[in-house]
């Protein structure tokens, strides 16, 4: 059985940065790594705008408590236990995606950690470990000896669709179909489907 290796927020579950812009009416927080490839840039231009408007990480949570799995997910997911090994590969933060892949059946899920202070502000965030999406897929090929595809939908995914036996991009911004067009591109979990089908035959 071959693993598969997915990112969570666009693929699986609505993006938690644009929810908390529409909750909070901030356009700002819209910006996600489909659109900045510099993950460390990111956050930071995010604890800014949250340390300047005085929202909590108790804020951000209850925004992340009325979102539910992106049609089709939990059939998805059933789809994929049977047939797979699958694994959530997300840069999002345990403090996050906890409430969230218990929804999905609680797959194993790798991710990172925030940082707060006394008044529940998110004052940093600690990284599992740097470039961590590419780290797991390359350890279940090189130390594991796994077969992997893997798919996700921005450009922090990109590494780690290298880095898999196959790569599948998720209803990707063009930015991302145009930078890499190495990668097939799905639109429905029907096209999911078929190229991981796909794939699994030729392994």
């Amino acid at each position: 059985m071959h693993t598969v290796c997915l990112d969570m927020e666009g693929v699986l579950f609505p993006e938690i940065w644009i929810n908390v812009a529409k909750k909070t009416g901030l356009k700002e927080l819209e910006r996600t790594t489909r659109d900045e490839p510099d993950y460390d840039k990111l956050m930071h231009y995010r604890m800014d705008i949250l340390r300047r408007e005085g929202i909590t990480l108790g804020d951000i949570q209850a925004v992340i408590a009325t979102l539910t799995p992106l049609e089709g997910v939990p059939e998805f997911m059933e789809w994929l236990r049977m047939r797979f090994q699958v694994l959530i590969l997300s840069d999002t933060f345990y403090q996050f995606a906890m409430p969230l892949v218990t929804q999905i059946g609680s797959p194993t899920i790798f991710c990172h950690n925030l940082v707060t202070d006394e008044e529940g502000m998110i004052s940093g965030y600690r990284l599992r470990q740097p470039d961590a999406k590419k780290a797991v897929v390359a350890a279940l090929r090189e130390s594991l000896n796994m077969k992997v595809i893997a798919m996700g939908d921005s450009y922090n995914d990109t590494s780690m669709l290298m880095a898999a036996d196959q790569g599948v991009l998720f209803c990707p911004p063009q930015n991302v179909i145009d930078e890499f067009p190495q990668f097939p591109v799905a639109l429905t979990y029907e096209d999911v489907k078929r190229y991981f089908t796909e794939a699994n035959n030729r392994f």
